[in-house]
Formats: structure tokens, C-alpha cells, sequence
């Protein structure tokens, strides 16, 4: 389905979520109650959709991160934000994930963006940013481009022109994950001197058309549709020159998939907790009468426990190779070997994770007999969230890096923004 979103329209949807929740000046303690009431929230909205087996949008859910403030955890306190590390994002990912990994995944570019105004908080146009990004407001991208371009590259077909005192952008964007419930989108181009141009602007901006046309196995409701650039207005100060060496491996956005897909795991373990809880029967052949006494599932649902205690261990530690790389920033750059060590590691994570996920995802139906393959139970929607996810960056590029990289002393590629 195509929708031209207008401002008035999405306002409508979104308030549609008319539920109470408090609206915060600063963004909530991520160790609070409100916090865990948040999740709850979040969770329960995307069990009620579930169980009316329609593609509702996830509005309240998005709508509650807003008035938690959630967006501006890294922001220093001094700046409206809670000065939170890289590592609590990456737990605050998983445990939303776990809630509604759609929800998770929308805030994916907005994290990273944030990631890019903080390096370098002190310039004007990035102050007014981060004074956006305090009050709630949401960023979402328009990258990708469908061409014989490798993936990754920072050359585009979408163009940005002068036109008097500003700009003209147009082009087609793809894929443009959370773009559909943001306040900003940024946007990728090259000028006609072949530079590399982000333009950072409002989604109700005239001529920038979203399309919710997204048809992907799973994560179906990140809003990862097609974001189209009709002659869109663009002033001065909405623009940048991106440089590939200010970020050159761009680990955070890797990572942050991984985040998704450990909040999953999580997610399946209640779902296997549920499952043998709410039999009462068992099979001929059971080590014990009742499930919840079967030895069997018991270990299986101990090794599921265990992949996600795992892949949580890991993506967080991984994260904090980032934490210690941008601490150690100088002048907002970032040094090359503390990236490159943060982006091995978010690979190194990328290899794992996945694996133990997608394993997790099949042995869920281990211990939930045929009942667990019904339509509307929604088990699969697992799987296939996490492979939708995990296609993102295949393993088998990952680990030949990785290899090449130990084996040879070869670098990581360079520059690979979002793959």
C-alpha cells in the first residue's frame, strides 16, 4: 500500500494513541519504574495488534518515546539529555526490542545521527539540532539507492542544486527505516562538484513524499518504504559536506541490528516460558507427565535463556569498544585504529549473534508442540524478523573480513554506512 503522508494526517494517526502517559522535560532514568511502564506500554500496544492480525502502525509506541524523552539519553545533562554511555543505548535497543523490535529498529538512524551531532556539539547548526533532538523530535534517513553502486558508497543518484538562497534536492530513496514516524529525515546527495551532501530536514517539507511500501518478510512496520524528493526546498543551514574519514567504519549502526536481534531472543525465551506453562498436556513419549516437569524442555528452554544471555553480553561489550573510541575523540575525530577496533568487534558480534538467534528462533516450536505452528499465534514472526535483519549484513562477508584481518593483518573495509 502507497500512503502520502501530510502533517495533518500523521498527527491524526498518531493520536489515535490517546492512552496516558506522562510527558517528560527531561528524558526518563532508564533504571526507573516509569522506564519499566514504558516497556510494558510499548509491549502491550504490539500484542493488541498482533491479536488483531492487522499492519497497525506502531504510533503510540513511537509516541511514547517521544514523551519519554528517549531520543536524547546521550545528550550531556547541561544539553537536555541524561549524558547516558553508547552501552546504555545498546541495553535501552534490547530491551525495547524485546518489547517491539519494530519500535526498536525505527529509532536505528536516530541514534547514529545523534552519534554524529555529539562529535562535534559546539558548531551552530549542530546545537539547533541537538536543541530538536532535546525537545523529542525523531530523526529518520534517506540513504539508500537502488543502482549498480555498491552498497555503501557515498556517491548518489539523488542530486542537491542551488536554487537562490538554498537548494533543491531530487531523487529516490529506499529502505528509509523509521522515516515514516520521524520529524527530521536526513538525506543523502552529491552536488554537482561530486561532494558528498547530508541535508537534514523536516518530513513535511513540500515535494518529500513517503511511501509506506515496505513488503519485507519481517519488521514489517519500521517504515522502511520508499522516500521520494520532488524538487524539495533545502536552506543553507540544513546542509553538510560529509567527509569518509570523519566516521570511517560507522560500527553503530552494524551494532545497533545485533541490539534488535538480542531484544528478540529475549522475547523468545517468555514466548517458550509461556508455551510449556499453558500446556497441559504432553506426548507419549515425554520424560515427564506435565511439560512444565519435562526434563527435555527444560534444557531447551535453558539454552535459549542462555543465546540470550550470550548475545547480550556480547553486543554490549562490543558497544563499549565505541564508548572508548568516542571518548577519546579529538576534535571530533575519531582515532582510526579505536574505530576500526569498534567496528571488528560489532562484526565479530554480527557473526555470533545472528547464529545463536536464528537457532533460538527454531527451537521455540521445540517445545510448543503443532499448537505453536498456528497462523495466530505469531511464533514465526521471530524468525522472520530476525533473518530480515540479519540479510542486512551477510555473515559470510563479516567473517572472511574478519579472517582476512587476523590472518593477513588486512583492515576492515572502509566506509560501509549502513552494510
Amino acid at each position: 500500500m502507497t500512503v502520502h503522508y501530510l502533517l495533518d494526517s500523521k498527527e491524526k494517526q498518531r493520536e489515535r494513541a490517546h492512552r496516558d502517559f506522562p510527558t517528560f522535560t527531561t528524558p526518563i532514568a532508564i533504571d526507573s519504574i516509569e522506564f519499566q511502564q514504558l516497556l510494558t506500554k510499548i509491549a502491550e500496544d504490539a500484542e493488541r495488534r498482533r491479536k488483531a492480525d492487522t499492519e497497525e502502525h506502531p504510533y503510540y509506541g513511537v509516541k511514547l518515546i517521544r514523551q519519554a524523552k528517549l531520543g536524547a539519553l546521550r545528550l550531556p545533562v547541561e544539553l537536555g539529555g541524561s549524558g547516558v554511555s553508547i552501552r546504555d543505548i545498546f541495553q535501552v535497543v534490547i530491551r525495547l526490542a524485546e518489547a517491539d523490535p519494530d519500535v526498536a529498529h525505527i529509532l536505528r538512524y536516530h541514534y547514529y545521527q545523534v552519534e554524529l551531532f555529539l562529535l562535534n556539539p559546539h558548531t551552530e547548526q549542530n546545537k539547533q539540532y541537538l536543541k530538536k533532538v532535546a525537545a523529542g523530535e525523531l530523526i529518520g534517513n534517506a540513504f539508500t539507492e537502488i543502482s549498480k553502486k555498491d552498497v555503501g558508497t557515498l556517491t548518489f543518484e539523488t542530486t542537491i542544486t542551488p536554487d537562490g538562497d538554498g537548494y533543491r534536492l531530487n531523487g529516490t530513496k529506499y529502505f528509509s527505516t523509521g522515516t515514516l514516524y520521524a520529524d527530521l529525515v536526513a538525506v543523502m546527495a552529491t552536488s554537482p562538484e561530486g561532494q558528498t551532501i547530508s541535508a537534514i530536514i523536516p518530513t513535511d517539507r513540500e515535494g518529500l513524499i513517503l511511501e509506506d511500501d515496505w513488503d519485507g518478510i519481517g519488521q514489517r512496520l519500521t517504515g522502511s518504504g520508499t522516500t521520494r524528493l520532488n524538487h524539495v526546498y533545502v536552506q543553507k543551514d540544513e546542509v553538510t559536506v560529509v567527509h569518509v574519514d570523519d566516521t570511517p567504519f560507522n560500527s553503530h549502526l552494524q551494532l545497533y541490528l545485533q541490539a534488535v536481534i538480542t531484544g528478540i531472543v529475549h522475547n523468545i525465551v517468555a514466548d517458550a516460558k509461556a508455551l510449556v506453562l499453558g500446556r497441559a498436556r504432553s506426548f507419549t513419549f515425554a520424560a515427564a507427565n506435565t511439560p512444565s516437569a519435562d526434563p527435555q524442555l527444560l534444557q531447551i528452554i535453558g539454552q535459549l535463556s542462555s543465546s540470550a544471555f550470550a548475545a547480550e553480553t556480547i553486543v554490549l561489550e562490543a558497544a563499549s569498544a565505541q564508548d572508548k573510541a568516542v571518548r577519546l575523540a579529538v576534535n571530533g575525530v575519531i582515532d582510526f585504529s579505536l574505530s576500526h577496533k569498534a567496528s571488528l568487534r560489532a562484526a565479530q558480534a554480527k557473526v555470533i549473534v545472528d547464529e545463536l538467534a536464528l537457532k533460538a528462533a527454531s527451537f521455540l516450536f521445540d517445545v510448543g508442540g503443532a499448537s505453536a505452528t498456528r497462523k495466530s499465534a505469531h511464533l514465526d514472526r521471530h524468525w522472520r524478523n530476525i533473518r530480515t535483519i540479519a540479510s542486512h549484513n551477510p555473515d559470510v562477508y563479516k567473517s572472511r573480513a574478519i579472517g582476512d584481518y587476523i590472518v593477513n593483518g588486512n583492515e576492515l573495509p572502509i566506509k560501509s554506512v549502513y552494510f
